[in-house]
């Protein structure tokens, strides 16, 4: 499109998440209009850290914003395998290095949206504006919020989520599918970390029906403790104890268990772990989906946030490169679909049969069973 018609782009965002804010800020940088509606009174991140790939920091950079990410995160060579002993199981350099002049950083999910939001003009995101209703136009779509506001737009970005309102209302009325996990997530200081974080270096350790991740945030002498345990139980927010935790590192390094028996509780953010299934159309003419909203992961690829910011940036270049709002549309989906396609595939492969046999007896999580076919 014409930079004189991108500048008469009025753009709505749905969701102040890592999608929305890449794509408000990816689409700002064009001329658009843009302006971020979020559900939540304020924006806070728990959890865990996370890694940035190269292609993700090489967009950062194309946006102008990659110091401040990199003022907030650890530069990382290589990521490692292991058994629940120790063993070296692989290691191997973080892909698409050589292809970008980039490396992965780690970074805390909380310092990363706050950097993502702080390089956004004042006033563009706007909070406390929970989605209700949305109705598309065919030009334009209209937005309506539970606080009474009402938004016309040329173009809406549905970047909500896991549970988005704009995928369950114009798109896909499948829900979330419970993966058989559960995630429990705590940010520890390095000295609490039994002497196992040396450098800043993922590392993995696998056992049985059991992950555990280690992942240096050593720009703030921290660590982020993550354990992925089969589980049965698919509450969102399930009630978990310390001998719980315990049991799922049975046999794991020592020290892994030294950590787990440190923990407080309190600080541990416990998850069952939930993707979707493809949807077969991420847009119409004037609404698309983006991140989460359109292709939600499981964590094993540690691809969630970078294909949400990836997204971003193939958003706006298809609508540099089209010459209309909806061939843009298409154009996007027809460029990053595929891709996340196959990440959500491969993510749901994290555990063996005889594993999920065994906590699932006679049966298979819905994650587990072959690909279901793509919501119309």
């Amino acid at each position: 499109m014409q930079s004189s018609d991108l500048k008469k782009l009025n753009i709505a965002v749905v969701g102040a998440g890592y999608g929305g804010a890449a794509a408000a800020k990816a689409l700002s940088l064009l001329g658009a209009t843009v302006t971020v509606y979020e559900q939540a009174s304020r924006i806070r991140e728990v959890g865990a850290g996370i890694g940035l790939r190269p292609s993700t920091m090489d967009r950062f950079r194309r946006w102008g914003i990659a110091d401040a990410i990199r003022k907030v995160s650890s530069p990382s060579d290589y990521f490692e395998i292991l058994t629940a002993t120790g063993e070296r199981i692989m290691v191997e350099a973080w892909p698409e290095i050589d292809a970008f002049g980039e490396t992965t950083h780690l970074i805390h999910r909380g310092d990363f949206i706050e950097a993502l939001l702080s390089v956004l003009p004042a006033g563009m995101v706007r909070l406390g504006h929970k989605l209700e209703r949305i109705e598309d136009r065919g030009d334009g779509a209209v937005l309506t919020c539970a606080n009474g506001t009402t938004v016309e737009a040329d173009l809406v970005v549905g970047a909500d989520g896991i549970k988005s309102v704009v995928r369950e209302q114009l798109f896909s009325a499948a829900g979330p599918v419970f993966s058989g996990e559960h995630a429990y997530r705590a940010v520890i200081d390095i000295d609490d970390a039994s002497g196992m974080v040396v450098d800043d270096n993922l590392r993995m350790y696998i056992g049985r029906g059991t992950k555990v991740y280690l992942l240096p945030l050593r720009h703030r002498g921290q660590v982020s403790f993550d354990i992925t345990a089969l589980c049965p139980d698919g509450t969102w927010a399930p009630s978990v104890t310390k001998d719980d935790l315990l049991r799922t590192v049975e046999g794991f390094d020592e020290r892994i268990v030294d950590i787990t028996r440190g923990l407080d509780m309190d600080t541990v953010n416990c998850r069952a772990v939930y993707d979707i299934d493809p949807v077969r159309t991420w847009h119409s003419g004037s609404v698309v989906l983006l991140g989460d909203a359109a292709h939600s992961m499981l964590h094993h690829q540690g691809q969630g946030a970078n294909s949400a910011i990836l997204d971003a940036g193939a958003l706006a270049d298809a609508l540099q490169e089209a010459d209309s709002v909806p061939e843009a549309l298409a154009l996007y989906q027809a460029t990053r679909k595929p891709v996340t396609d196959e990440l959500q595939r491969i993510s749901r492969q994290g555990w063996s049969e005889d594993e999920v046999d065994e906590v699932f007896p006679g049966q298979k999580p819905a994650s587990q069973r072959p690909a279901q076919r793509a919501e119309v």
